[in-house]
């Protein structure tokens, strides 16, 4: 390594390194939004990827002033089916003042002796 390469080098580096990730993470983002658009058809879809990939700046410039709007709404709807999902596959969380009521009725009844009721009651408060 050269030693001419000092701190300020290194952190035009960073930057530019970091400009070049963003560049390749918005060009994934337009191509996923290509193909999660079900209003374009086959055709469309491969010439705005050919676009794309061919003139990249100017493809993306183009894509994002011509679609950016419905790409904003396809990523919203895709966040919210995925937040239904969610909570759908979480199981809803018993309510402790619940809980500590079922373990009274087991004490009362006498399923539950006062030690192990005590134990439990500390288990649903911890």
């Amino acid at each position: 390594m050269s030693e001419d390469f000092g701190f300020w080098d290194v952190m035009v580096s960073i930057f530019w390194f970091t400009i070049l990730l963003a560049w390749i993470t918005l060009l994934v983002h337009i191509l996923i939004d290509i193909f999660r658009d079900d209003t374009l058809g086959g055709g469309m879809k491969a010439l705005w990827s050919i676009f794309i990939i061919l003139v990249p700046w100017l493809g993306a410039l183009v894509y994002l002033i011509a679609r950016g709007d419905s790409m904003n709404k396809r990523n919203r709807e895709a966040a919210m089916a995925r937040m239904e999902m969610y909570g759908a596959q979480r199981p809803a969380a018993p309510q402790v003042s619940e809980e500590l009521q079922r373990l009274a009725e087991l004490r009362d009844s006498g399923v539950l002796s006062t030690a192990e009721y005590d134990q439990a009651k500390a288990k649903v408060l911890a």
